[in-house]
């Protein structure tokens, strides 16, 4: 008997596939991240982590702080459900550090797991640009020259 498309139980869509979104005034772990993204059913698993890095724009960066609008979950779970209908995802995470950071911290951690690795990349690499575009989330960089700077990024 040939198989069809979606005739094994492990291949029909996910119950709720976005299982974690945050915002967290404390260190996020990656953890706990890829342990969100668990399911027995995918075959790949994208993992992206933003750190806090020491330069940008050619100036040194001291370190950042972080700020959220209060709509900011709202808007991830809005960016987090485009993902879901766009991609086979059979579970989704990200979370998002607010507050003051240095240089090397974990800044955003996004997680994505798919039926396939390269479903799951395009998954990770969609939903991580997404929030940077669209999450109202700023951050305020602090240089060595004593210049500072805001970005309304994620």
């Amino acid at each position: 008997m040939a198989r069809t498309t979606n005739d094994h139980p492990g291949e029909q869509a996910a119950q709720d596939p976005i299982r974690l979104l945050a915002i967290r005034d404390a260190p996020l772990s990656l953890d706990e991240v890829f342990r969100a993204v668990g399911d027995d059913a995918a075959g790949g698993t994208a993992l992206f982590v933003g750190t806090v890095r020491n330069h940008d724009g050619g100036a040194d960066v001291d370190a950042l702080g972080y700020s959220a609008h209060p709509t900011v979950e709202a808007e991830m779970r809005r960016v987090a459900e485009k993902v879901v209908a766009e991609y086979p995802v059979r579970a989704l995470a990200a979370v998002h550090r607010v507050g003051d950071l240095a240089v090397g911290d974990l800044a955003v951690v996004v997680a994505v797991s798919c039926p396939h690795r390269g479903e799951a990349f395009a998954a990770c690499r969609k939903l991580i640009d997404d929030l940077k575009h669209e999450v109202p989330i700023w951050k305020h960089q602090r240089f060595s020259d004593g210049q500072e700077e805001w970005v309304g990024a994620c």
